[in-house]
């Protein structure tokens, strides 16, 4: 049922060995692992007086050993469409997968 991949990356504080310095970096913990998105149901565009906006939940489906922290950039290609999204909250986590809800990327926070 997996029909894409996801790379996975978190935001972590690394010591540089001479100078002991701890800065932030972007690390690459997960590689071409297979998954699956689902969208759910997709709303009309709702217009306000300065824009245009619509909603859609993504969901991320994935094998249930994987340890996803919220906030961790996820791009998935599916579909032949590779997107950035970020892990929005804890996951539901059963026996066979677990559901990670998605929000686009909008960087580091």
């Amino acid at each position: 049922t997996y029909n894409g991949v996801c790379s996975v990356w978190e935001y972590r504080g690394e010591v540089h060995p001479k100078t002991k310095v701890t800065r932030q970096k972007e690390v690459l913990i997960l590689e071409n692992h297979p998954c699956r998105i689902s969208f759910e149901s997709v709303t009309a565009a709702v217009q306000s007086e300065t824009a245009a906006t619509a909603s859609q939940g993504v969901k991320l489906f994935i094998a249930p050993e994987i340890k996803l922290s919220p906030g961790s950039k996820i791009v998935v290609e599916q579909n032949g469409v590779k997107t950035e999204y970020s892990a929005s909250g804890k996951p539901a986590v059963y026996h066979s997968h677990q559901e990670i809800s998605l929000e686009l990327w909008k960087g580091w926070i």
